[in-house]
């Protein structure tokens, strides 16, 4: 909507710029419930409603820069104990077709992802947040490091006329032939950011990991001298 010219974005803003009422166009059963939601939480404070949703959501507020300042101490405890923590090595690998940025950051931090390393070739999307510079923004926004290794990809023009999983596995015998018996530089420094962060997720775009040459990557990894871990897809 950005690019569109529809939403200006700020660091903490969307501001519309187009002069249509959508309101208008929204089913009459749609428009009842958003009136429903403007009645109950409308007239709440940001403050008010931020706190609202700590209270009953405590795992929203673990990555907040105010909940010390709104939440009393025995909802500050609950906020404490609502954080992730894993001391288990897990190597997992997540695309993020068919979900939003939110859904997306939601899983990592629930996996208590502490880098996440994009394998795209070619780090563009149509898909908002998901370009390079947006997404090591919203990573980094919530405690994620952001790491791109375009080498371990696989070029646009290679992925053209995938229509079926024989089509994929062509594909992926071509990768692992020619990809990922040349990177295993690349494929060692994931592994040791594996070992130094305990827990990484490799990230490309397709949801189905029989379509993504994200799992023969992370099987090429499991193959490295001292990989003693965990693969989790998720």
């Amino acid at each position: 909507m950005v690019s569109k010219g529809m939403l200006a974005e700020s660091q903490k803003h969307f501001t519309k710029l187009d002069k249509t009422d959508y309101l208008k166009l929204v089913k009459p059963e749609d428009r009842a419930r958003l009136q429903q939601v403007k009645d109950e939480y409308g007239k709440l404070s940001t403050d008010a409603l931020m706190k609202h949703t700590y209270v009953n959501h405590p795992f929203y507020a673990i990555k907040s820069e105010v909940a010390n300042a709104i939440l009393t101490e025995s909802e500050r405890q609950k906020v404490k104990a609502a954080r992730p923590r894993n001391s288990e090595t897990v190597l997992f690998t997540i695309g993020y077709e068919g979900i939003s940025l939110e859904e997306y950051l939601v899983r990592l931090l629930k996996k208590d992802v502490k880098v996440l390393v994009d394998v795209r070739h070619n780090p563009l999307s149509m898909k908002y947040g998901f370009s390079k510079s947006q997404l090591k923004r919203y990573c980094e926004s919530v405690g994620i490091t952001y790491l791109h290794i375009p080498e371990v990809g696989i070029q646009s023009e290679q992925r053209q006329a995938l229509t079926t999983q024989a089509d994929y596995d062509k594909l992926f015998t071509f990768y692992r032939k020619n990809n990922l018996t040349k990177t295993v530089n690349s494929q060692t420094q994931i592994l040791n950011l594996l070992i130094e962060n305990k827990r990484i997720a490799l990230t490309c775009f397709e949801a189905n990991i029989c379509q993504c040459h994200r799992k023969h990557l992370a099987e090429a990894i499991q193959t490295l001298p001292g990989f003693e871990y965990k693969v989790e897809h998720i």
